[in-house]
């Protein structure tokens, strides 16, 4: 039987960087290999409610086939709850709500309701949950509907960790689908965040986010 305690104990040795996180999170990840999708999961929840990153837990189902593949709209929820910091928020996004939401587990309605939700912890979730669905690195084929049917819902949002959000739900997109991405910017210019106009209009232009910070300076 798994010892969280001594697992916990564990983790909290290792020096507190993700690189070294992460290599203890593959390490543990071949250990619970065999365990059920419950226990998987009572793991999880035992290791974010101990403070561990949380990205660690995240990993850790992500990694699991049998629990992300059954994967429950209740559970995806419950690993959220109690996000607070941006890194939180994002790793959430990428390993568990946005794969549930690719492959059907997550409703569309239910990532809108967050889009609209009063913490802006699960509206920028909504927003970074869009990156699966468009990211190559994370298993995403293009997704242009469901992810402007999200951005528009928060094009007047001027939180900044929403803002942020947004400018990054929409770069990605620009990658598969920069003529729609060009006309969001051009239907909804004047209701965007500055930020997020610069922004996108430089990932479609150049590719990068902040071209003029890899300019070198020629002597």
């Amino acid at each position: 039987m798994l010892d969280h305690e001594k697992l916990i104990a564990q983790l909290r040795a290792v020096p507190p960087n993700a690189v070294c996180l992460r290599a203890e999170r593959r390490r543990i990840s071949k250990e619970v290999a065999r365990l059920s999708r419950t226990a998987l999961l009572r793991l999880a929840r035992d290791l974010i409610e101990a403070r561990i990153a949380r990205f660690v837990a995240y990993e850790l189902v992500l990694n699991h086939r049998p629990t992300m593949d059954l994967i429950t709209e209740s559970e995806v929820k419950e690993l959220g709850e109690g996000m607070s910091h941006w890194g939180d928020i994002d790793s959430f996004s990428c390993y568990i709500a946005g794969p549930a939401w690719r492959s059907g587990r997550l409703r569309d309605s239910v990532v809108r309701a967050w889009a609209g939700s009063d913490d802006c912890c699960w509206r920028r979730a909504a927003l970074v949950s869009t990156i699966p669905l468009n990211s190559s690195a994370q298993g995403g084929t293009g997704d242009t509907k469901r992810t402007l049917g999200i951005c528009r819902v928060l094009i007047e949002d001027r939180n900044d960790l929403v803002v942020k959000g947004l400018s990054w739900s929409l770069r990605e997109l620009a990658k598969r689908d920069p003529d729609s991405t060009h006309r969001f910017l051009s239907d909804y210019g004047d209701k965007l965040a500055p930020r997020v106009i610069r922004e996108v209009h430089n990932k479609l232009a150049t590719g990068l986010k902040n071209p003029h910070r890899r300019r070198r300076r020629v002597i």
